[in-house]
């Protein structure tokens, strides 16, 4: 097991999410205007704060501040979605959109459930439509997913949606830029699961990915963009073999902000806490790397199986 690792990266997950629970009223959804107008970005943000709620809780690796603050946010979230109610009514408003179902999929593996956002869900996937949504193929494997953690029938297989991925090519390693790097972090977590599944990776792309992380978490490193880098360090522990990076992470603690919150590298962030929300998505993908690095860490070591 490596120490130093678990240490930085157990450090910087508490802090974040201690950041996430402070500011979570600025997750609240506006109920100033109709269900169907509420913006887009705003779901995008209550729906990542499950995410990294429902991971921290499935993993139970977070010490009991942690992991109260994590169980506080998903019950935010819960509430701010209505019990599953108001996701339910989105994709009824918008049957050919796949946003809430993807949502409501983060509750479902810590045990919060809607019924009939359950069996609309079936509906939906199962039509001919949803086998041919004009998805980025990064998207359509997060539908899959999804449809595998609420307990539905994907639309379709995996391995007619690997192949059309960046990632899916394994094409030149140098070719990457920004948004295929996002591309790359996401086929991962939707195969894996989040981490949840590291056998869900194939071995072909697990060896491609494997020769190349170090080099792409050296670019990320070097041109401090903390928030792609935290997602390539989230990658190495979503692997069968799980890669680590312990003096990586000690610069990502540097970088971490006193307050918990890590900046997204593009400005200097303002110092008041409030004003700095624009920062939630690097924060986010802290807490979620932090936590399977230890969690991953520490099943390796109980395993002694290998790693790099």
């Amino acid at each position: 097991m490596d120490a130093m690792a678990v240490r930085l990266a157990q450090q910087v997950s508490e802090r974040a999410v201690d950041w996430l629970g402070r500011l979570r009223g600025r997750f609240a959804l506006d109920r100033e205007v109709p269900e169907h107008e509420i913006s887009g970005e705003s779901l995008k943000a209550l729906g990542e704060l499950a995410l990294v709620a429902s991971v921290v809780i499935r993993e139970a690796v977070a010490g009991p501040r942690s992991a109260g603050t994590a169980r506080s946010l998903l019950d935010f979230a819960w509430r701010e979605f209505d019990e599953g109610a108001l996701l339910w009514r989105l994709q009824s408003h918008t049957p050919g959109a796949t946003h809430a179902m993807e949502f409501y999929s983060h509750f479902v593996p810590v045990g919060y459930r809607h019924p009939g956002l359950d069996r609309l869900a079936g509906t939906v996937l199962g039509t001919r439509a949803a086998r041919v949504v004009e998805h980025v193929p990064s998207r359509r494997l997060a539908v899959w997913a999804a449809a595998r953690r609420i307990g539905v029938q994907p639309p379709s297989a995996a391995s007619e949606l690997i192949d059309r991925t960046w990632l899916g090519g394994t094409p030149e390693p140098w070719m990457m830029d920004a948004d295929n790097a996002h591309g790359v972090t996401h086929t991962v977590f939707h195969l894996t699961d989040w981490g949840d599944d590291p056998a869900g990776l194939p071995e072909p792309l697990h060896a491609y990915v494997r020769r190349w992380l170090p080099v792409w978490v050296e670019v990320f490193r070097e041109t401090r963009f903390w928030d792609l880098l935290l997602e390539f360090l989230m990658v190495g522990a979503c692997l069968p073999e799980p890669m680590l990076f312990p003096t990586v992470w000690k610069e990502v603690t540097e970088a971490q902000h006193a307050d918990g919150m890590l900046p997204n590298s593009l400005t200097t962030p303002p110092m008041e806490p409030e004003r700095a929300w624009a920062n939630h998505h690097p924060t986010i993908v802290a807490a979620v790397a932090g936590t399977l690095t230890v969690s991953r860490a520490l099943s390796t070591a109980t395993t002694g199986g290998s790693r790099a």
